[in-house]
């Protein structure tokens, strides 16, 4: 008994629908990672590292991570995510979810150790404090970045999908056949 391959797909609607989503986190999270700086201009931890701003990468980090996982928890419970590619899709959500769980705390992390900065006891101190700081906001950074390419990944596979509905497209309506035109009469004159 074969099993109609109709059924592994994802419709076309969904699918299309779940690629504009994924685009869109997509976006958003190169953006946070391309716009969250903790160094200046000339690639130094400033004086005085701002709290609040720091402490705003790690509340925006947290908004992109309840996204994926919303994301991530709408698909697992459709039933699309127990098809072929439905599954491939899943696991790289899972993976964009869990990565980018981990940007919050690194970025918490980084915006306690700036408000710790001025209590420094000294030039050593501070500056395993600063680098510390870089270390934390970099990998931070570094897990937007791959939590997005997780999601890039997870679109490849649903534009692969779409290509398989190639293969199936609906076939055009039969038509009852046309009765043929009335030929000449078998009666002649």
């Amino acid at each position: 008994m074969s099993s109609d391959p109709r059924r592994e797909l994802i419709p076309r609607n969904a699918t299309l629908h779940l690629i504009d989503s994924l685009d869109a986190l997509q976006s958003r999270l190169r953006s946070a990672a391309e716009q969250t700086h903790l160094l200046d201009d000339a690639g130094r931890v400033p004086a005085t590292p701002s709290y609040a701003e720091l402490l705003q990468h790690a509340a925006e980090a947290q908004a992109l991570s309840r996204d994926i996982l919303q994301l991530t928890a709408d698909f697992a419970r459709s039933s699309h995510s127990t098809t072929r590619a439905g599954t491939a899709v899943l696991t790289h959500l899972a993976t964009a979810a869990t990565i980018s769980s981990h940007a919050v705390p690194a970025f918490a992390e980084t915006a306690e150790i700036a408000l710790s900065l001025p209590r420094s006891a000294g030039p050593t101190d501070r500056q395993h404090s600063e680098n510390r700081m870089v270390i934390y906001h970099a990998t931070a950074r570094a897990y937007l970045r791959r939590s997005s390419d997780s999601l890039r990944d997870a679109a490849k596979e649903l534009n692969d999908h779409l290509d398989i509905h190639r293969f199936f497209r609906p076939s055009p309506p039969q038509q009852s056949p046309t009765p043929p035109p009335p030929g000449p009469s078998g009666r002649h004159r």
